[in-house]
Parts: structure tokens; C-alpha cells; sequence
């Protein structure tokens, strides 16, 4: 499996039990329905730790265009690899977000709000606030970014991404994303990821989704912008202090 393929099928399975665990919880006559932000946010940790134990050991398992333009700026990733790692991260999250319509058509068709249709695909604000929802998405990704490079020593590549004992090593990272989730996901969802919103978000654009109503490109913005800035803050400072 080439790097490419790896990328796209993490990505893929990070937003198939991502965006599939939202599915469950808000759609209509789904098992899990209303079964809320505690079952939301652990599913998409183990949804991390599945992707990053497929992935990781032939790519690096990045499967974050942040997390790939930040290694980039710290000088561990080529930038020229850095398009063709994106575009993998965008269509494996436009592939896992078909897979979720398909799993969950039915329920889509009995589902009668478009907002909880919409937030199956992708993330959108608490309070909509262009500022402060885009100070929340460069928070989060700080976050994620600078623990994940103490997690690896900004060197995520097939030999370096703590895979170790097994798939032990992707544990770190899942128990990340899940307290990110826990604690800092209340405002805009935590999108932390532009291929993670975008990807799907696209998907629910073009997909025949009954219900589905508008897919809110006036704020698709922040979680591909605000991401991308909270890694180079994060990249940046951990070159200022390691370096």
C-alpha cells in the first residue's frame, strides 16, 4: 500500500465511524438516537485510533491536512508531498462520508431536520460568532497539534509514529482527540480537521439527501482556516522551544 492509499484509507475509516457515531446519535429511529455528546466524542477518539493503526504504519497515519502543513513548517515533512497527502485526506473523507449516507439512507430519509442532517456530515457553531467560533477551531487545533508533536517528536512517518507494541501506540492520540472533544468541542464541534469537515461537507452538497437543506458554505471557512492556523502556531512554538 502506497502512502497515498494509506492516507486516503485511514482518512476514510477516521470519517466513516466519525461522522457514522453523529449518524447514530441524531437521526431518526437509529439504535443509538439521543444518546449524546459523551457517546459522540469517544467514538470519534477510537475513530482516531482506528485510522491511525491502518494508516500509520505506511504513511505516518497524518490523516489532517493540519497535521501534515505543520510538519511541514517544522521541517519533517517535504512540502512536496504535502499536496499529494491532502488530496488522499480529501477524498478518503468524501469516501467515508458516502459510506455513512449509505449505512444510514434510511434513517436520512426519516429524518425531517435539516440541521441534525447537516451536522452528520460536518461541524457548525453553538453560537455563531465568525470570531470567537474561529479563535475555538484554532484553540482546539493548538491543542492537537503540539500534543501530537511531544507524542512523536514531530516525526510522523512510517518509522516514527508510535505504533510500538502492536496498535498500542495509537492509543495517545485517540485519548487526545477525546478530550479535545470533551472539553473544547462545546463551541463549534470540534472540527480540528479541514479535510474532516470539508470532505463531507462537499459530500452533502451533492449527495440526494432528503431534508437536507443548505450545507452553510458561509462557514465552511473556519474549520479549514482556523485548523490551519492553530498548527502553525503549534509548529512554531515547538520550534522556538525545541530547536
Amino acid at each position: 500500500m502506497s502512502p497515498f492509499m494509506a492516507e486516503l484509507i485511514g482518512t476514510m475509516l477516521l470519517i466513516l465511524l466519525g461522522d457514522g457515531v453523529v449518524a447514530n446519535v441524531l437521526l431518526n429511529d437509529t439504535k443509538g438516537n439521543n444518546s449524546g455528546w459523551i457517546v459522540i466524542t469517544t467514538a470519534w477518539g477510537l475513530a482516531v485510533f482506528v485510522g491511525v493503526t491502518v494508516a500509520g504504519p505506511v504513511s505516518g497515519a497524518h490523516l489532517n491536512p493540519a497535521v501534515t502543513i505543520g510538519l511541514a513548517i517544522t521541517g519533517k515533512f517535504a512540502w512536496a508531498n504535502v499536496g499529494s497527502y491532502i488530496l488522499a485526506q480529501m477524498l478518503g473523507a468524501m469516501l467515508g462520508a458516502f459510506l455513512v449516507w449509505l449505512m444510514y439512507y434510511d434513517h436520512f430519509q426519516k429524518t425531517n431536520n435539516p440541521g441534525f442532517v447537516l451536522a452528520v456530515f460536518c461541524t457548525g457553531p453553538a453560537v455563531r460568532n465568525y470570531l470567537s467560533n474561529i479563535i475555538s477551531e484554532i484553540i482546539g487545533a493548538f491543542v492537537l497539534i503540539f500534543v501530537v508533536f511531544y507524542i512523536t517528536g514531530a516525526e510522523i512517518t512510517p518509522s516514527k509514529t508510535p505504533i510500538g507494541l502492536g496498535s498500542v501506540g495509537a492509543i495517545p492520540v485517540a485519548f487526545l482527540v477525546w478530550v479535545i472533544g470533551l472539553s473544547l468541542g462545546g463551541t463549534t464541534g470540534y472540527a480540528i480537521n479541514p479535510a474532516r469537515d470539508l470532505g463531507p461537507r462537499i459530500m452533502h452538497a451533492i449527495l440526494p439527501i432528503k431534508s437536507k437543506g443548505t450545507s452553510d458554505w458561509a462557514y465552511a471557512w473556519i474549520p479549514v482556516l482556523g485548523p490551519i492556523a492553530g498548527a502553525a502556531i503549534a509548529a512554531l512554538l515547538y520550534m522556538n522551544l525545541h530547536y
